[in-house]
């Protein structure tokens, strides 16, 4: 058997003829874990309109471009590192997993709950991904969603444990709870899911598995893992070509940006002859067409781009590890990545960065914290009766484990159950 189709356990009912990826995608799409991504911000907050993208439909997109990228990858003629590639089953499972962790009101959850665990191991969305994957999720009692070695392999993106790279110097304060700007997570795996890591890189000799789970540091700043396998490089790719044009899209139509604002931080530097950036070539009918207030030749511009990106990518070997899995990695060459830089910016500047969304981002981690610190302190009282159990077995991070499962929604209409007088019934259900 392919050992990197091995699983942590039994697999349940075994059909001869189905793909093990395959079965691994299924999974994930069937997961409540990866449904309630309807229902997680992924930069603007849910319920204003119905347009712009959740978690999910950007999770569905990112699967749709990382299949993008091995394909072209796999046309490149003559490149005898195709043959370590995914399959589309494969990076599709990943990709459709890789947000599965993170929690309600997007990074400003995230932050919220590193926050809250300072103490307990702290809390980092692919982390949260990891241990769905391997311990929380519906498939297996013991080894959650339960899935391939190798699709656990494209999930881990930092394979780093939180103690060897958290650095509390970063955090400041670690009491105050009105400003978290310094409670950016460090990027790791959970100290307590350091068993599923063990299974995951069991192939790699014990020197190359050292190398690989090497982490960067310095004095005041956590630190950061130094390397991760081919296929998370392209779900990573996939993941910053849907954020850098995606939602730049989803900026245009709802009129969070202008042109002006676009010729002045965008098309000038791209035009710019200096920076000799080749989508300098297309940007007069790209920006006429985004900005042109039709939906159709809008969609068609961001199609263009997503395919432009698309054909940038390339794979490189690091000349450091035994298996190709490892060594190979994907990366988009270097003009390319500069115009994609430019297009995340400009959203990052004008909408992730604004007022309006910051305010709602920090209203959504102040309910995090209300509820974490009322959980935490009558867990017998307030929480459900499986998270009572749990919470008996693992503490806070049982607590973690269900506001980070909430969707923005849940969590909200539980902060008013629990805070605001006028809500909240012995018959109202979550």
């Amino acid at each position: 058997m392919d050992i990197w189709a091995e699983r942590q356990g039994e697999s349940g009912r075994v059909d001869s003829w189905r793909d093990p990826y395959g079965r691994d995608r299924a999974r994930v799409i069937h997961s409540g874990y990866f449904r309630r991504l309807q229902g997680k911000t992924q930069v603007l907050g849910l319920g204003e309109s119905d347009f712009y993208r959740t978690r999910l439909t950007h999770s569905i997109e990112v699967a749709q471009i990382a299949s993008g990228i091995v394909e072209a990858l796999r046309a490149i003629k003559d490149d005898p590192s195709c043959e370590f590639l995914p399959s589309p089953q494969l990076i599709e499972a990943i990709a459709l997993a890789h947000d599965i962790g993170h929690p309600p009101f997007g990074h400003g959850g995230e932050v919220a709950l590193n926050y809250c665990m300072r103490d307990h191991d702290g809390f980092e969305g692919n982390a949260q991904t990891l241990r769905i994957a391997t311990r929380l999720g519906e498939y297996s009692e013991e080894c959650g969603l339960n899935l391939t070695r190798r699709t656990l392999l494209g999930l881990i993106k930092y394979p780093v444990l939180h103690s060897r790279v958290v650095n509390k110097i970063q955090y400041g304060d670690l009491n105050s709870s009105l400003n978290l700007d310094n409670f950016k997570p460090p990027k790791c795996i959970y100290d307590s899911d350091a068993h599923a890591l063990d299974f995951v890189l069991s192939p790699l000799p014990g020197a190359e598995k050292s190398k690989f789970c090497q982490a960067d540091g310095s004095p005041k700043k956590h630190a950061k893992s130094c390397f991760k396998s081919l296929d998370t490089s392209i779900m990573e790719l996939a993941d910053d070509i849907a954020y850098g044009v995606h939602d730049l899209e989803d900026a245009i139509a709802l009129r969070f940006v202008n042109e002006k604002q676009w010729r002045l931080e965008v098309y000038g530097p791209i035009k710019d002859v200096a920076a000799s950036l080749p989508l300098s070539a297309e940007i007069d009918w790209i920006t006429d067409e985004l900005f042109s207030g039709s939906s159709l030749k809008r969609k068609h511009a961001v199609s263009y781009l997503v395919g432009w990106f698309i054909r940038k990518c390339g794979l490189a070997p690091r000349n450091v590890f035994s298996d190709q899995i490892f060594d190979l990695t994907a990366e988009m060459n270097p003009q390319a990545k500069s115009e994609l830089e430019l297009l995340k910016s400009f959203v990052v500047k004008n909408v992730i960065k604004s007022a309006e969304v910051q305010s709602l981002e920090y209203k959504g981690q102040q309910m995090v914290i209300r509820l974490f610190e009322a959980l935490d302190a009558n867990p017998m009282r307030l929480l459900p009766d499986k998270q009572r159990i749990d919470f008996e077995i693992s503490g806070q991070r049982a607590i973690c484990d269900y506001l980070a499962g909430m969707t923005d929604d849940y969590a909200t209409r539980l902060y008013h159950k629990i805070f605001t007088p006028s809500s909240g019934s012995v018959f109202d259900k979550l």
